[in-house]
């Protein structure tokens, strides 16, 4: 067998040696001369699928659960599934036991991936059918479905004869229709097939909790199904949900096999945020003060900013670390007067995004039963905006800015403790227009990252993609005389 293996992936050495021991395939001594590593570093591998697993059970303080995990594949398999309970770990599909099997094409994340290219969307951008699919009407779903079935193991299984097929086959329907069905449609077969899997893994592994990873379940209308539809006492989807969140896997992984499991289940704990990027507290305001064209306003940061966006301002909030993960939760965000449909309009137009993507809302953890469905199953995940929920009726026209069509929201709660300058921007905001709900956008330009430095913060503001930023020391807007306002 070949040692000197410094490239490529590992899977496919495994299924050609026949072999899972890394040492048959690959030359560590070398890769790490070839990297310039010190002499002395370590090496750690771990697999794909229980780096995804082990965080959204680590994160939880729960004595049983289910844990699955799906993705568009790695380590040989496209899912996980694993059990919790009695202090005992058990995986039950999709451990170390598949590296010498091919990967399956069963992947229901690629079959959503193709849906999304035939579309014309960018295949990072499967966000956007899920938005779209309330739109249409799933009139493929049979047909896309049929393609699909669940074993009595909750294994998710197909009859297509690679990924060629797949992608050949589902292409070729997605396009036969139009766009809103078949978003809608592939959305319907992920939604159905997912539940079945999962209550068919409850049925032979009781559990009342369900731990969720792998970039499938980025899909926040998947993730409110199967909280509403099991019987569950609590959901959790890690909130680095796709392949962003395997450093802290892979990190869990190198833990769980140095310490042993006893070990490792003491040292669990339950999230109270993300904000893990470097902290530019003190850089934000000398660059904003530093900057032409900038002033900085007499307000204070959490009276003023609630006065502008009850004004109809865009203002984003600037604090602390930056977020860890997909999603903006108030280091980096947007803010916006929720109660005008045309916030929706002017937030697309400012930030070049498409107009079927609904904005999403924040309220406090006091307020949140009360304007959205929020219950002890779903509010852990409502921490982390992976999941939507109903919006009670009576809110619905209140805050229309952040309402999709099917009535729904992808709400982030918030606690003071997390975030002081979020929060109390918020409540304030609450004191001046009657609202409990702002709305949460990421700081960004459509297909931007997340502004992050200062200079990034800086260069949307002279932009007008933004009226303000606020900080925790005040409030800056351009000094142009012509400025947007």
């Amino acid at each position: 067998m070949s040692k000197a293996i410094t490239g490529g992936t590992m899977p496919p050495e495994f299924l050609r040696y026949r072999t899972s021991k890394l040492d048959d395939i690959f030359d560590a001594k070398k890769f790490q001369r070839a990297g310039a590593f010190r002499g002395d570093a370590t090496m750690f591998f771990y697999n794909h699928h229980e780096s995804h697993a082990l965080a959204p059970l680590f994160y939880t303080d729960w004595d049983d659960a289910l844990v699955v995990t799906a993705d568009g594949g790695g380590d040989t398999v496209n899912y996980s599934h694993r059990h919790f309970s009695g202090g005992s770990l058990t995986t039950i599909y999709g451990g170390e036991e598949s590296l010498l099997t091919p990967l399956p094409t069963d992947s229901l994340g690629h079959a959503y991936e193709t849906v999304t290219g035939a579309l014309g969307f960018i295949r990072r951008h499967e966000g956007k059918l899920t938005g779209l699919a309330a739109f249409g009407q799933p009139v493929l779903a049979e047909k896309i479905g049929a393609h699909f079935a669940v074993d009595d193991t909750g294994r998710i299984r197909s009859d297509f004869q690679n990924f060629s097929d797949m992608h050949d086959t589902i292409r070729a329907l997605a396009k036969s229709v139009s766009r809103e069905d078949a978003a809608a449609s592939i959305q319907q077969v992920l939604e159905d097939k997912m539940l079945q899997s999962v209550v068919r893994l409850l049925q032979h592994h009781k559990a009342r909790h369900l731990g969720l990873a792998g970039g499938v379940f980025a899909n926040v209308r998947l993730n409110r199904v199967l909280a509403e539809k099991l019987p569950l006492d609590e959901i959790f989807v890690f909130p680095a949900m796709g392949d962003e969140g395997m450093p802290a896997g892979g990190a869990l992984c190198y833990l769980l096999q140095r310490d042993g499991l006893a070990h490792w289940l003491k040292q669990r704990r339950r999230l109270r945020d993300m904000y893990l990027g470097r902290d530019y507290t003190d850089a934000i305001d000398s660059t904003l003060k530093a900057t032409s064209n900038v002033r900085c306003t007499d307000e204070p940061p959490v009276d003023g900013a609630a006065q502008r966006l009850n004004a109809g301002q865009l203002g984003a909030i600037y604090t602390g670390r930056m977020e860890y993960g997909p999603r903006a939760l108030g280091a980096r965000s947007i803010l916006a007067n929720p109660s005008r449909r045309e916030t929706h309009d002017l937030l697309n137009e400012r930030l070049a995004r498409s107009e079927f993507m609904p904005f999403a809302p924040v309220i406090t953890a006091e307020k949140a039963a009360t304007v959205f469905d929020v219950d002890k199953v779903n509010a852990y995940a409502c921490r982390f905006m992976t999941i939507t929920c109903n919006v009670k009726p009576e809110w619905r026209q209140r805050i229309a800015a952040v309402v999709h069509i099917d009535g729904s929201a992808r709400p982030q709660i918030i606690e003071r403790e997390t975030n002081p300058l979020y929060y109390d921007i918020l409540t304030a905001f609450e004191r001046e227009s009657g609202l409990p709900v702002l709305v949460n956008t990421s700081f960004n330009v459509h297909e931007e990252p997340i502004f992050n430095k200062p200079s990034e913060c800086v260069r949307a503001l002279l932009d007008g993609r933004i009226d303000f930023i606020v900080t925790t020391r005040g409030i800056y807007e351009r000094a142009s005389p012509n400025a947007r306002q």
